[in-house]
């Protein structure tokens, strides 16, 4: 376990490697779940700011389950969540030409349409982060899926990229540059001592 103030981070997300190979997966985490992605109270907030901006990135299916059920849903076990097409599907994903599940979000964020990329669970994903019931401790997890994510386990070793780099925009977008800089140089020292 790597402590930095009050974040305990798992010594996997520095020892295993990944990279997202979405050739393989199909972007198969925006549908495979018992709910939808995980967002934080204040992105509650911008979802509702950007919705507009976002729904001519969304499929039918999509858009119709948010007038259904609201931009997001609480759920008892997973808190705040995005809604779900038929309970699998993000109602913000939609599929590419090559089947890949996309984000209607990101792909705004890309076009300059709103300055928000995506819920910071999904950015962090295969990190999950959980607070303390006494809010003072984050507990920072590698939790990628057995069968999902073997492609990108296999894709990062055979890169060589360690979890925490592959990640390190959306740590340093949860984190803050400090708390990534500590996690690195535990990283580069952890390696030096093996």
């Amino acid at each position: 376990m790597i402590v930095i103030d009050k974040i305990l981070v798992s010594d996997l997300v520095v020892e295993e490697q990944f990279v997202c190979d979405l050739n393989s997966c199909k972007g198969g985490c925006c549908e495979d779940g018992e709910a939808g992605a995980p967002l934080q109270k204040d992105e509650l907030k911008i979802l509702e700011k950007i919705y507009e901006k976002v729904k001519p990135y969304m499929t039918t299916e999509g858009i119709e389950e948010i007038s259904r059920q609201g931009l997001y849903q609480y759920n008892k076990q997973f808190g705040w969540v995005t809604p779900t097409i038929e309970g699998k599907m993000c109602a913000y994903g939609f599929r590419d030409k090559k089947g890949v599940i996309k984000c209607g979000i990101e792909q705004a964020y890309y076009d300059g349409k709103v300055d928000w990329k995506k819920p910071i669970s999904c950015h962090l994903f295969p990190i999950k982060t959980k607070t303390s019931r006494n809010g003072e401790t984050t507990f920072v997890n590698y939790e990628p899926r057995e069968d999902l994510c073997q492609a990108a386990c296999t894709f990062g070793k055979k890169l060589k990229v360690p979890v925490y780099v592959f990640l390190k925009e959306a740590l340093i977008r949860k984190f803050g540059e400090e708390f990534y800089n500590a996690l690195e140089a535990t990283a580069k020292h952890l390696e030096t001592t093996k």
